[in-house]
């Protein structure tokens, strides 16, 4: 492949033709950088698996051909941001990376690359980057040793255990591919039920089903998402004393509709979010601080996002994403 074509500059190109959410008016002075040229940048950083902001602006002023070919294509016309620039972008992104997704999710429904009538949610514990902060030095306020993440909390997995870090929130599409349309991220001891609201806010499709395992089960969140014209579909425990209205959504979930619409979860959300873990290094997280790492995990949905959209235009596998990284 030739280095002014490879996969980073035709997707740093393919971001020029999507119309982004404008950013909120602000006070005083605009930006120097539009929201675009900051979002190319940071794509850089999450595709070539850099760090820092620090890293990135050494990637970025490295007089070699290909990195002034990337910085060109980044719309930066040879005046790079400084690495407190950078940091200071990265920290406000994540609402406008968050609304991002979902201007892409509709692209992608529009094109008729994801059907959304049946959606999959889950969630996923990220490990902090540094030393773990133990509840006892926590509660006493104090910092035994350097590197802690004093942003990140401790929470519980059925898989992983206790984990201190941060909960990375998914939705994601069932069929025809499996591709995620809205994202968010919270300390790891945020409740699901907390999450839920704003993760399903603004899905693309108006009926259907939301397919979820039992700390989801919560009759705030159903009424929630039935009027979001959507049904959630979570376990149902049959108990002595059972109301007839759970009954009803137990004898739903154990129908062969129910069965089939639940057990789409093993096979989407949940293997997509190890997949994205994987492929882009996430756990334990790279960075330190809720604001820097959930401005990171946004940007890495919505490179995946817009790698199968680019994959769509070029003829390849749709879910052709570790390869493509790569290269």
């Amino acid at each position: 492949m030739h280095v002014y074509d490879s996969n980073l500059l035709r997707l740093l190109r393919l971001v020029d033709s999507i119309p982004w959410p404008s950013p909120p008016r602000r006070r005083g002075r605009p930006y120097v950088y539009p929201y675009a040229v900051m979002l190319k940048c940071f794509i850089v950083m999450v595709w070539q698996r850099i760090d820092s902001n620090r890293g990135l602006h050494a990637y970025l002023t490295m007089e070699r051909p290909y990195n002034g070919a990337v910085q060109l294509a980044c719309g930066l016309g040879g005046r790079v941001p400084c690495r407190r620039t950078f940091d200071r972008r990265l920290r406000g992104i994540p609402p406008l990376v968050r609304a991002s997704i979902g201007v892409v999710a509709r692209l992608l429904c529009s094109k008729g690359l994801v059907y959304p009538l049946i959606l999959a949610v889950d969630s996923s514990l990220l490990q902090a980057r540094g030393p773990v902060w133990h509840k006892s030095s926590m509660e006493r306020g104090e910092i035994p040793c350097p590197g802690i993440d004093t942003d990140a909390r401790w929470g519980r997995s059925g898989v992983k255990g206790w984990v201190f870090g941060y909960k990375a929130g998914l939705v994601s599409s069932t069929m025809p591919v499996v591709v995620p349309l809205s994202a968010d991220f919270t300390t790891a001891n945020a409740p699901d039920n907390t999450v839920y609201p704003s993760l399903t806010e603004e899905l693309p499709g108006e009926t259907g089903f939301i397919a979820a395992d039992g700390g989801w089960d919560d009759w705030k969140l159903r009424a929630l998402t039935a009027a979001r014209g959507r049904i959630l579909v979570t376990p149902v425990e049959r108990r002595k004393k059972t109301p007839p209205e759970r009954l009803a959504l137990a004898e739903f979930y154990e129908s062969e509709a129910g069965q089939s619409i639940y057990g789409l979860r093993s096979v989407t959300v949940e293997p997509l979010i190890g997949q994205i873990k994987e492929v882009f290094g996430l756990d334990p997280l790279p960075m330190r601080g809720l604001e820097r790492a959930s401005a990171l995990y946004l940007i890495c949905i919505l490179v995946y996002q817009l790698v199968v959209y680019l994959n769509h235009l070029q003829g390849r596998p749709l879910r052709d994403i570790k390869h493509l990284l790569t290269t």
